[in-house]
């Protein structure tokens, strides 16, 4: 499996970094102990200039085995006819060494090996936390086969079969839960911060903390086929690509060596001192312009994967700051996807509530959406619900009922004018559905006592998600959808997108995303990532939503949000100047710093042994600055729902009213008409954990407020 020759691979190249820290150890000492030896064993009358044969053999014996992989990595390297960084080190300590001068060449070469170590454990650490996260997934599992517990290896795990997993297991494969109920933690796959409910039906993925209760799982993807599989196959190939300024790096690294050199042998020339020749060749040595753009890549995409970003190639992440047009499909992507009750239109002497009660009764035993949507906000509002006598669902029309021997009809109007319903109060304008609303309406005993209206809610966080691209400069935010023109308005008007598009198909997206990109404009195409998939190729970037344990959503997209969380985007957007800055910086700092030492050495006032501490020093300046990235985006991490102001006391739940229309926190009696008589009701959007339910827009109206 990856996770093996993953684990493999990072376990040899630590073992090859433990061996050469010895060796710098080792040679370290010697080199030391040869400073000793001058001091201790030099007579008086000795040119102190001159090693006496105790310093001279400790020097050499450290400088060589300091030097000589670092030396025979640099003929390597030439011999297969490559230009390598090492070359010019190891002209430095070869001419140290011819000169006699073993304590400036063992010097050199153990600050060149502490810094190629120190690149060594950088480069391991980003491969370690890559295998930390496919580590999550367990070696075994518990198997349940015809009612037995069996413990088997992850790798035997087939589709269909059934995995019990306890509180505190990580879950080894991603499936369907089919017995019990839990909590489990997902951060590690969608960067969510807080816990996720999970039930029968639900989806879980490999590598994820079941924290509460037991459950049965059965298994759709093992092994590397999971998320957890696909998400570390697609780190390890953006790790491995090379971005613009990287290779922009790797075109000028031909002659750099050459001009160095060229530059070290006329020092030379006109100086007749070597020492000098040798400092600049070892300043020269570029390690802090080589790490400066692969530690900061490195850094980014490790934060956005902390934060369930998938970036399958650095390239995308680099360009992402050059965007200046996003194209939002509507269903999934601003909007949940989910239908909920929105408002409500009771007939007069009709109390909201009881209209409410008769259509979320009716509907109780349907399994549509439209269902759904209403005895949920039975629920939430703590209405009893009445066991119908007779239940009767019509495909695509809607639903008939008896409670308590009353014939209940719930569904669109035209299907109650073909039963013979009076429909008279539609006649009046106030009772008309309103723009962008799906109302279904309800019936009793014949005669239309009002309607439900439903919509596709928007998301929370999409509207603040919007402004932020706004000010970081993104001029077009377009909706596109294949809707109707009037829920595209109001959702469109509701974000503030500066361009909606409604009723498209999706030879029409491509075309709308063409004519952007004709414009002159970088497009990102933000979808689900399944029908969305054409336009999202077509963009410049496509950015899949919630494409945890979606293939299409990972394979069809440059980035894939694991979660749906919108504030996701300007935080891409963002990471990628913050990414751009980090590397700009480096370069800079990596080339000033080479400029000005090469100066200092060739004008004398450098030594080599100074020069060598100075550029390691570089490299792990370099490199703590590109390590600032790994922190990025630690608001989003940390966001959760925020508690009541302090001082705010809710009152303890009340048990329902016989009739039905109690509720919690309800300031009239139960039996209280308010809200009757043609007054619309309207849910208002609230935070995550409070649902409001207010009925009538007249004083003395009553509002009733359910805190979960």
């Amino acid at each position: 499996m990856a996770h093996d020759y993953l684990k493999k691979s990072i376990e040899s190249q630590t073992d090859r970094a433990s061996t050469a820290l010895v060796i710098a150890m080792m040679g370290g000492v010697l080199v030391v102990n040869s400073f000793f030896a001058q001091w201790m064993f030099t007579q008086p009358g000795d040119d102190p200039s001159i090693l006496n044969p105790h310093a001279a053999i400790l020097a050499l014996a450290g400088a060589i085995l300091l030097g000589a992989p670092i030396v025979g990595h640099a003929v390597k390297h030439i011999w297969l006819g490559h230009s390598h960084m090492d070359a010019l080190v190891a002209l430095g300590i070869l001419a140290a060494l011819a000169i006699g001068k073993y304590q400036e060449a063992g010097v050199i070469s153990f600050f060149v090996v502490i810094g190629n170590l120190i690149e060594t454990r950088t480069a391991l650490g980003a491969r370690a936390a890559i295998e930390s996260l496919i580590r999550l997934a367990p070696k075994n599992a518990c198997r349940l086969m015809e009612g037995r517990e069996e413990q088997v290896d992850i790798a035997d795990l087939r589709p269909g079969d059934i995995i019990r997993i306890r509180p505190g297991d990580n879950i080894p494969a991603d499936g369907k839960i089919v017995n019990g109920e839990t909590t489990v933690n997902q951060a590690s796959i969608t960067g969510e911060s807080l816990p996720v409910e999970k039930g029968i039906g639900d989806q879980a993925f490999a590598g994820t903390l079941n924290l509460t209760g037991a459950i049965d799982v059965r298994v759709t993807k093992a092994g590397e086929d999971t998320t957890l599989g696909k998400v570390q196959k697609l780190i390890l190939q953006a790790e491995a690509t090379r971005t613009p300024i990287m290779r922009i790096i790797d075109r000028y690294a031909g002659w750099y060596t050459p001009t160095i050199l060229m530059l070290s042998a006329l020092v030379l020339f006109f100086t007749g001192e070597i020492e000098r020749s040798i400092a600049m060749l070892v300043v020269a040595c570029p390690c802090a312009l080589v790490l400066a753009t692969p530690t900061a890549m490195v850094a980014a995409v490790s934060c956005a994967a902390r934060l369930g970003v998938l970036v399958k190639n650095v390239t995308n992440l680099e360009s992402a700051r050059h965007l200046t047009a996003v194209v939002f499909d509507k269903t999934g992507t601003l909007t949940t996807g989910r239908l909920a009750v929105t408002c409500m239109k009771p007939a007069p002497g009709i109390d909201g509530l009881n209209l409410l009660r008769l259509a979320a009764s009716a509907e109780q035993l349907s399994r549509h959406p439209v269902a759904r949507a209403i005895t949920e906000m039975a629920d939430r509002a703590r209405v009893r619900l009445e066991e119908p006598d007779r239940f009767e669902e019509i495909a695509g029309r809607g639903v008939t009922a008896s409670i308590n021997g009353d014939s209940i009809l719930v569904g669109r109007s035209t299907w109650l004018r073909e039963l013979g319903t009076d429909m008279g109060i539609l006649s009046d304008p106030e009772f008309q559905e309103p723009d962008g609303i799906s109302a279904l309406h309800v019936a009793r005993n014949g005669r239309c006592i009002g309607w439900v209206g439903l919509e596709d809610c928007t998301r929370p966080e999409a509207r603040r998600a919007i402004d932020e691209l706004r000010n970081l400069g993104i001029r077009v935010l377009a909706m596109v959808t294949g809707d109707r023109w009037s829920v595209a308005r109001r959702v469109g008007h509701e974000m503030g997108c500066t361009d909606v598009q409604a009723e498209v198909l999706p030879d029409e997206k491509l075309t709308f995303v063409a004519s952007l990109k004709q414009a002159g404009h970088r497009v990102a195409v933000v979808g689900d990532g399944v029908n969305d998939a054409p336009a999202l190729a077509a963009g410049d970037l496509g950015i899949a939503m919630g494409a945890a344990g979606s293939d299409v959503a990972i394979n069809s997209a440059s980035i894939a949000l694991m979660n749906n969380d919108l504030s996701r985007l300007p935080f891409l957007i963002g990471l990628s100047w913050a990414t751009a800055r980090v590397i700009w910086q480096n370069v800079g700092f990596g080339i000033t710093y080479i400029v000005a030492l090469e100066l200092l050495a060739a004008l004398g006032h450098l030594p080599a042994m100074l020069a060598a501490v100075l550029h390691t020093s570089a490299s792990v300046m370099v490199i703590f600055n590109s390590a600032r990235l790994v922190r990025s985006g630690e608001h989003l991490q940390a966001h959760a729902v925020a508690p009541p102001p302090a001082g705010t006391q809710h009152s303890p739940p009340r048990r329902p009213a016989a009739n039905g229309a109690g509720h919690e926190g309800s300031t009239a009696s139960p039996g209280s008409s308010a809200g009757g008589g043609g007054v619309t009701c309207r849910l208002r959007p609230v935070p995550p954990c409070r649902h409001l339910l207010t009925i009538g827009a007249r004083a003395g109206d009553r509002t009733m407020e359910h805190t979960r």
